[in-house]
């Protein structure tokens, strides 16, 4: 190639080196400080669309765990309730036999019939009183009661359909103590008439408390499966997070090797340029 003045060839060269070299540095800086080696869309189009779309799934499990503690504590206080109503129960049972025992009018059997009908009236205000954010799972409702178990909109159903006008738990199954349907009837679990004095009875008291620990069993089931749930949810998540990870995550000890390479050579691809720029002085000393 002929000396000139006006092109320098090894200066474009060196130029270009340089550049690709700064553009490489930049590359390797941009991953040393965000920790990504696929931090925008034109590093990698393709895995940045899927990292974005596998992190929208972690926060729509958020909202799966959200929905599922609240199930939780949905039954829990259910349980809670339920708990102090079988020990309710279970005393109504002594006093139903202590009734039996007591003589027809006397002061024995009016008190033993007081003590029977407060423990009814606190087992229905604690039926009442088992609400969280506005359910109860011991009340009528006319649509199922649900939690979300998964982004694609799966369902866990805490308690049936009913459409009934008293206090229920399931279809056909009522809890309402002050009903008088005896629980062997039209399938309620727990009702007292307290005017009817075969509702006093250890037999109907008996009924009350296995057709209610049915309810309780149920709840601990739904409880186990809905902790079950959630802890699949978290493992779901984690795998998630890793798999994000292994797509975009950068090594940075890799990296780090690299960006002393690179500035390294961007230091020489300087001093390379600076010498290409020398040739054209060169060409002075021909005509001395």
């Amino acid at each position: 190639m002929a000396n000139s003045i006006n092109t320098n060839a090894g200066a474009l060269v060196a130029l270009q080196n340089l550049n690709q070299t700064s553009r490489d540095l930049a590359t390797t800086q941009n991953r040393v400080n965000t920790g990504q080696k696929i931090s925008s869309a034109k590093d990698n189009g393709a895995i940045f669309a899927i990292a974005t779309a596998q992190r929208a799934e972690m926060g729509a499990q958020d909202a799966v765990k959200q929905s599922l503690q609240r199930g939780q504590s949905i039954v829990d206080v259910a349980l809670a309730a339920g708990e102090t109503v079988t020990n309710a129960l279970n005393e109504l049972k002594s006093l139903a036999v202590a009734i039996q025992d007591a003589p027809t009018g006397s002061d024995t059997a009016t008190k033993l019939n007081a003590d029977f009908t407060a423990i009814v009236s606190e087992i229905k205000t604690a039926l009442d009183g088992a609400n969280f954010d506005g359910v109860n799972l011991f009340k009528a409702n006319a649509a199922a009661i649900e939690v979300t178990t998964n982004t694609s909109g799966g369902k866990f159903t805490l308690k049936s359909t009913v459409a009934t006008a008293s206090g229920a738990y399931a279809a056909g199954g009522k809890i309402d103590p002050t009903a008088g349907t005896d629980p062997d009837g039209a399938g309620a679990l727990v009702a007292f008439d307290l005017t009817n004095t075969a509702h006093r009875t250890a037999q109907y008291v008996e009924h009350a408390i296995t057709n209610f620990s049915t309810v309780l069993a149920d709840l601990g089931t739904k409880s186990k499966s809905l902790d079950r749930q959630l802890t699949f949810t978290s493992k779901m998540q984690d795998a998630l997070e890793v798999g994000i990870g292994n797509l975009v995550d950068a090594d940075l000890a890799k990296e780090s090797a690299k960006l002393t390479a690179l500035q390294t050579k961007q230091q020489l691809g300087v001093q390379a340029l600076s010498i290409a720029n020398q040739s054209s002085s060169i060409l002075l000393g021909l005509f001395r």
